[in-house]
């Protein structure tokens, strides 16, 4: 069996799934999730909304957050095998979880999926934006219109809805933290669009840090690099997922537990003195910050 907590690239066979959002169950090997330490309480009281929840990293930051005490709402577009799973999860870490299905590119559905929150835990304290879509456009001649479409609704439009719909409910200490990408640092050209609404993350992060800071509420964001997550089979053809991450400086891809730690420390008091920031779990490239 393949040691999941750090994954060799020669040990990822070449696979692809026919679907955006992919599924982790289908992955070999399946991504590591697991949390590496005792819960200290950090997030104890809290109320969490996590989109993209389901899978990936979205599911190992549930996973960590109900370790340290928070309720979470798993939010997802369709794969409900998967979401069903982190709902499994967040419960055996003595948690309390809640799924909530559908589009959060459409904004009722994303003031529904805030609305359902609340109304589930009577409260919510941390939006984690993270439900996304990619599709390989191989550059700007690429670039297909339902697939562009797609892209700004999942990786933008879900974002500002589910912020306007949540900023009604957060106050002093609470936090958005919005997933970026190591592609809006030093772009992609063969994921244009995506990269390109990842961008918009990050300057839709700075941009809300600012107008909201008055208010004691805190916006950053974290910039994943190479990560072993369903976008990756659901992305990438076959032969090319073999060998995956390879080619960053510590020569193997991220699992998403690695990544998970830095929403932690964003979405707690540890992170009390950071708004408007980025931290960039990528193996180890060197970006712009």
């Amino acid at each position: 069996m393949t040691d999941t907590s750090t994954i060799d690239p020669k040990d990822i066979p070449a696979q692809s799934q026919d679907s955006m959002p992919a599924d982790e169950y289908k992955m070999d090997p399946a991504p590591d999730y697991t949390p590496r330490h005792p819960g200290s309480g950090k997030l104890s009281g809290k109320v969490a909304l996590v989109t993209g929840g389901d899978s990936g990293i979205g599911r190992a930051v549930s996973v960590l957050f109900a370790r340290e005490g928070a309720k979470v709402a798993i939010a997802y577009l369709d794969e409900d095998k998967d979401a069903e799973e982190t709902k499994r999860l967040v419960e055996a870490e003595g948690s309390d979880a809640v799924l909530i299905k559908g589009d959060l590119g459409q904004k009722d559905h994303a003031v529904k999926a805030v609305e359902k929150t609340v109304e589930a835990f009577g409260g919510l304290n941390i939006l984690i934006n993270n439900a996304a879509q990619q599709w390989l456009d191989g550059g700007l001649d690429g670039i297909e219109e339902d697939e562009l479409e797609k892209t700004i609704s999942s990786n933008i439009k879900s974002y500002i809805y589910c912020a306007q719909a949540a900023l009604e409910h957060l106050g002093e200490g609470d936090a958005i933290v919005n997933t970026s990408s190591v592609n809006a640092f030093h772009g992609h050209g063969a994921l244009l669009a995506y990269s390109t609404t990842k961008g918009a993350n990050l300057a839709f992060s700075r941009s809300l840090a600012a107008s909201v800071v008055d208010r004691g509420i805190r916006v950053n964001a974290v910039a994943p690099g190479p990560i072993w997550t369903p976008f990756i089979p659901g992305t990438i053809p076959a032969d090319k997922v073999e060998g995956f991450g390879s080619d960053v400086p510590m020569g193997r891809p991220g699992q998403p537990w690695e990544v998970a730690t830095s929403y932690l420390f964003l979405a707690s008091d540890d992170g009390s003195y950071f708004s408007g920031q980025t931290l960039h779990p990528n193996g180890g490239m060197v970006v712009g910050a």
